[in-house]
């Protein structure tokens, strides 16, 4: 509490009226936003232990999980020209609860997708493919915004939750870029953007290579048992 307290100006925009009270309704809306992230992982989880215990394989190799920070909060909702207050916090930012599923094949992130938006208590606001049609630098991931309810002592309340679904390559290729990227303030160089949409491509084609190799293994193994 003290921490948010310590004279950081862009805070006092967020909190009105009294301090305290609207600090803590902040870190109440925080961690609500945490208990969606539990909740979305726990059913990936569920999931894939299942695929273990049915088919002995596990189509996500690890779960990343982030909280966006106050300032990305701050300077997103200053970027929709808004006024930064809960509501506005509530009702415009739909990416504070981040989850990162890494699975091992390209079918695995389909896979994936189409059993949690099975569950009748999951919601999809927005959905964006990357994979099948990838932005411009050449990223590519899976990227769904669901809506989960979460129970708490005086009712429900719906939360959103980002979730980006990628292959392993998909994320090194990923969060290479983001550091090169961001290593300095300057642009990225028109000679080195176009080396890394060489490098996407050559994900690419890692990707479907080894899905591949992957189903022809299955194939003959299920041959091999008849």
């Amino acid at each position: 509490m003290n921490d948010l307290q310590n004279g950081n100006s862009e805070l006092e925009l967020i909190f009105s009226d009294s301090l305290e009270m609207s600090i803590r309704d902040f870190l109440n809306q925080m961690m609500i936003y945490n208990s969606g992230i539990k909740e979305i992982r726990t059913k990936l989880e569920i999931l894939d232990e299942e695929f273990q215990t049915k088919y002995s394989y596990n189509p996500i190799h690890h779960i990343e999980s982030r909280l966006k920070s106050i300032k990305s909060i701050i300077d997103k909702v200053k970027e929709k020209k808004l006024d930064v207050t809960l509501e506005n916090i509530r009702s415009n930012i739909t990416d504070i609860a981040g989850i990162r599923v890494i699975c091992n094949y390209l079918d695995d992130i389909y896979k994936i997708e189409k059993m949690l938006l099975a569950q009748n208590d999951v919601t999809l606001l927005r959905r964006r493919d990357y994979i099948k049609n990838p932005k411009p630098s050449g990223y590519q991931s899976l990227h769904l915004i669901v809506e989960v309810p979460i129970f708490l002592s005086d009712g429900s309340s719906p939360i959103p939750v980002e979730i980006q679904i990628r292959t392993i390559a998909m994320d090194f290729w990923a969060s290479l870029e983001h550091k090169l990227k961001y290593k300095s303030d300057n642009e990225v160089a028109e000679d080195v953007r176009y080396r890394l949409k060489i490098c996407a491509k050559a994900i690419q084609e890692l990707d479907t290579e080894m899905q591949n190799i992957n189903n022809l293994i299955a194939d003959r193994n299920n041959g091999s048992e008849k």
